[in-house]
């Protein structure tokens, strides 16, 4: 069998679903979307997931909770571990007024994954490695790791409505994840954790 590591573009995948109005596939099961991407002579090790919590502007409280709500439940899943990057403050200015706000850019999450991805092909983790993004920032790594380990297979499955032509060029071969893979992919509607809470999908996620 082929062994598959599964690295998740957690930003790049919300964007293009929310670029889709698709919000009802927000709450998807990353290790049965994974297993639903795979061929049946490949076998998933395992799925790894990059994100960043979102901080805290005064106006987005309900979006951090869903969030959280969210990273709970994907936390009680087997075989998928989350690498949590972090937001930097920077300082906008308009152009044409010159007033001045406060703004958070995501950092990390494309490092951590490139260097999880370097990390896995040096130790021999994976046959394939299936990345799913469509950030162009990937192909470096995705090159490097092809040109050292020719044998080993990197594929990406671009989220909807996001594409790299040159992230699609350096892998070893892409496609598109279509609707019908993420509707096999859902949580189930509530989840018990370990200590007993229960997470409920939120309703704005219907």
């Amino acid at each position: 069998m082929e062994r598959v590591i599964v690295y998740v573009d957690g930003f790049n995948l919300y964007f293009g679903l929310r670029e889709n109005n698709w919000r009802k596939y927000y709450w998807l099961d990353l290790n049965k979307l994974s297993q639903n991407l795979l061929r049946s002579d490949q076998m998933l090790m395992q799925v790894n997931y990059f994100t960043a919590r979102i901080k805290d502007s005064g106006h987005n409280q309900a979006d951090a909770r869903r969030q959280t709500i969210y990273l709970d439940a994907l936390a009680t899943l087997p075989n998928l571990i989350t690498y949590e990057g972090h937001y930097l403050q920077k300082t906008v200015r308009c152009r044409n007024c010159g007033d001045t706000w406060a703004t958070y850019e995501e950092k990390m999450s494309d490092v951590n994954l490139a260097t999880q991805l370097v990390a896995d092909a040096f130790d021999n983790h994976f046959d394939t490695a299936l990345i799913i993004s469509a950030d162009s920032d990937l192909s470096t790594p995705v090159k490097l790791v092809r040109q050292r380990f020719p044998q080993k297979k990197l594929v990406v499955a671009l989220p909807p409505a996001r594409r790299s032509h040159e992230l699609c060029r350096a892998a070893t071969g892409h496609w598109v994840i279509g609707e019908d893979k993420l509707r096999q992919s859902l949580l189930p509607e509530q989840i018990t954790t370990s200590s007993g809470y229960v997470l409920t999908r939120p309703e704005y996620w219907r």
